[in-house]
This record gives structure tokens, C-alpha cells and sequence, in this order.
């Protein structure tokens, strides 16, 4: 059987520089595919788009999908306005990736979400954000560096099973928004040892593969997620 094909959300950037060119571009940092690769997947790139159908074709030809890392979610998606430390928004990437989000529940496609990935996901289960946390290395260090800190995963969760119910985690992260009020039906998994941040999320009740984590994976050399959501795909049912 061929490996199982996974989706990767990307930036989408007005204004971007490489060799000769100065273009708006989708792009992704190369980590994440490489990542898919490693752990027995093929990759596919998913920039955002406007068509409203998208999300269920695209979801209909995947069999995994990861919603990465990136900017800050427009807080009017969760009914805030916005705060001081916000960044700018990004509506068109916001709209796709809680459509893709919300279609990868329904279908029950196997969904590993990263970071804004993960706040993502507890929006679009109507779930509130914390729109910046109190300046710490622990979270957000020198910019453009992922800081490691450790993160506790709740015994006998998913999450705890694919980390082989370690009881703490060193990983890599770099936010400086997290969960606050949690989405329905959602349940923190992992917390943060320092500050008891929302490190994690899992849909308890699902019975296909759901998780979100506020770190990002994908700078580390842990394959341990990467490897259980592929393994989710490669039995799901777009096989």
C-alpha cells in the first residue's frame, strides 16, 4: 500500500524574497515536510484558498492533515476584540484553516494541529484564546528561536499514549498566545510545568485521531506525533 498522503496548511505572504524574485508566495518552513517524510508519509502543501468547497474536496483526497504553525488568529473569530500584543490578521488563512479543521472532524480525518494549529482547532469548537501571555522565555524566547521547556501530558490520555506515558516532555515552542476558555468537547492533555498553560488538546469522545499541541514538533527530532498521526492515516478511511 502506498504511504498515506498528509496535508500541511501554509503561510500565505503578500511579499516574500528568494534568488531573483520578490513575489507573494505560500510557503512553509521545510521542517514540516521533511518531518511527514520521515515518519512514513508523503506531503502536500495546502495554501490557503477561497473557494468554499475546498475544504471538503481537498479533505475528500487526504488522508491526514496538519494545520502548522503562524500567525496570530483574528480574535473576532472567537468574539474579542482586538488586544495590544495581537499581531495583524490574516483572514484568508483563518477562514481555511477552521473550514479544513472543521471538515477533517466531520470526515474523521486524522488531524495532528500545531501550535496556532491547536488554536485553531479550539476555536472552531467555539473555544476562546488567550491573546498574550505574560512575557517568558518559557514560551517565547530571542525571535526566530524555539525555546525547550517542559510540558506535563495527563496520564491515559492520547496524547500520553503516543509519548509512552512519560511523565514530563521537553519541547520545542515559540507562541506567545495559548488556549483559554476550551472548545466543546475538547479536553487539555498536556500542560505546561512552569505556568499550568494549556499544552495540549484531544476531542475525548472522538473515534478517529484528534490532537492539537501548542509546541511545534517539527524542530524537534521527536517523530513520535508525526509517526502516530501517519499511522492513523494509513488505516483511516480514504484508504
Amino acid at each position: 500500500m502506498a504511504p498515506p498522503l498528509i496535508g500541511i496548511t501554509t503561510y500565505l505572504e503578500s511579499s516574500a524574497r528568494w534568488g531573483d524574485w520578490h513575489l507573494p508566495a505560500a510557503l512553509l518552513p521545510a521542517s514540516y515536510h521533511r518531518m511527514a517524510q520521515r515518519a512514513g508519509a508523503r506531503a502536500v502543501l495546502l495554501p490557503p484558498d477561497e473557494d468554499p468547497d475546498a475544504a471538503a474536496d481537498t479533505l475528500s483526497r487526504l488522508d491526514g492533515l496538519v494545520t502548522a504553525g503562524g500567525p496570530d488568529v483574528d480574535p473576532a473569530r472567537y468574539g474579542a476584540g482586538r488586544e495590544p500584543h495581537t499581531g495583524p490578521g490574516y483572514p484568508g488563512r483563518d477562514a481555511w484553516e477552521l473550514a479544513l479543521t472543521r471538515e477533517a472532524l466531520a470526515r474523521r480525518v486524522p488531524l495532528l494541529a500545531i501550535c496556532r494549529g491547536m488554536q485553531i482547532l479550539n476555536v472552531a469548537r467555539g473555544g476562546t484564546l488567550v491573546q498574550h501571555l505574560p512575557t517568558t522565555a518559557a514560551h517565547r524566547g530571542a525571535p526566530g528561536v524555539f525555546t525547550p521547556h517542559e510540558v506535563a501530558p495527563v496520564p491515559g490520555t492520547l496524547l500520553a499514549k503516543v509519548l509512552e506515558e512519560e511523565p514530563a516532555v521537553a519541547v520545542p515552542t515559540y507562541h506567545h498566545q495559548a488556549v483559554d476558555t476550551l472548545g466543546e468537547g475538547l479536553a487539555g492533555t498536556a500542560h505546561a510545568l512552569h505556568d499550568g498553560t494549556v499544552e495540549a488538546l484531544e476531542l475525548p469522545d472522538a473515534d478517529h485521531f484528534v490532537l492539537g499541541v501548542q509546541w511545534h514538533p517539527e524542530a524537534g527530532d521527536d517523530l513520535r506525533l508525526m509517526s502516530a498521526l501517519t499511522a492513523a492515516a494509513a488505516g483511516g478511511l480514504n484508504r
